[in-house]
């Protein structure tokens, strides 16, 4: 097996995923400092006490995950709660490192991108801006489309759960409009760029009405089942590009 500086790593993930392009809700890249040279790294979605101890008995060296520790308004005080995920990363010496919505951009390992394919969607596009850069993408069916019901089974098997769907769009879909996570309120932006539906993760109360008033069908999948996609990914990548060994650490969430 072999091993890489853990500046190396990230500086490689800084040049595929341009985290400086973004003006994100969170600290994009290195987090927490570990070993200077690293085997193991690990993948997850969200950055939490359980994640950080099954790192611990796999032996991880680098930690990386979709939502991190750090958020804005920035840390003013540590409570219980971080101290303890902190002491978790501190004693076993994982670094950890996070990307948000570069990882959601990204057109080959970003979640967006990764979901439409597995839907066997083509022709991607961006879509969904955010301070002026895309995070998501429009992905068109071949042909006619698929029928909506079909569209929705294919967001089942490909997420492991049973999707929420506000169905008011056609009864075939062409055109696929995805954000993953929170972007519900992409519905209306959807609508505009002649979208047929909107996958993304998790809802808000007003989705139902922005849905319907849309004539979009409005598919919420989970905001962790959508996010799995990304970081796995991207987990691989440094595994074909370094040679290290990856772990991918499933910690299901209902949202």
């Amino acid at each position: 097996m072999s091993s890489a500086a853990t500046w190396e790593i990230v500086a490689e993930i800084d040049r595929v995923l341009e985290p400086a392009r973004f003006e994100d809700y969170c600290v994009n890249g290195l987090q927490v400092p570990g070993p200077a040279r690293v085997q193991t790294i690990a993948t997850g979605v969200s950055a939490h006490a359980e994640l950080f101890e099954r790192a611990e008995r796999e032996g991880v060296e680098l930690l990386l995950v979709h939502h991190g520790l750090f958020w804005d308004p920035g840390v003013r005080t540590i409570d219980a709660v971080l101290k303890r995920r902190l002491q978790i990363l501190f004693e076993a010496d994982i670094a950890l490192a996070a990307y948000h919505l570069p990882l959601d951009a990204h057109p080959r390992l970003g979640n967006n991108a990764l979901l439409a394919r597995a839907l066997q969607a083509d022709e991607l596009t961006p879509f969904g801006l955010h301070h002026g850069e895309p995070i998501g993408c429009l992905a068109s069916f071949p042909d006619d489309g698929l029928a909506a019901e079909e569209l929705f089974a294919r967001v089942h098997a490909i997420t492991a759960r049973e999707p929420l769907v506000f169905d008011a769009g056609p009864a075939r879909v062409r055109t696929l409009a995805i954000v993953s996570g929170g972007g519900a309120d992409y519905t209306p932006e959807a609508a505009a760029a002649g979208a047929d539906a909107l996958l993304t993760g998790e809802p808000a109360e007003r989705s139902m009405a922005q849905a319907r008033e849309s004539g979009v069908h409005m598919i919420a999948a989970g905001h962790y089942a959508t996010e799995t996609f990304g970081v796995k990914r991207l987990g691989e990548y440094l595994r074909e590009r370094f040679g290290l060994n990856h772990i991918f650490l499933d910690v299901p969430n209902p949202v």
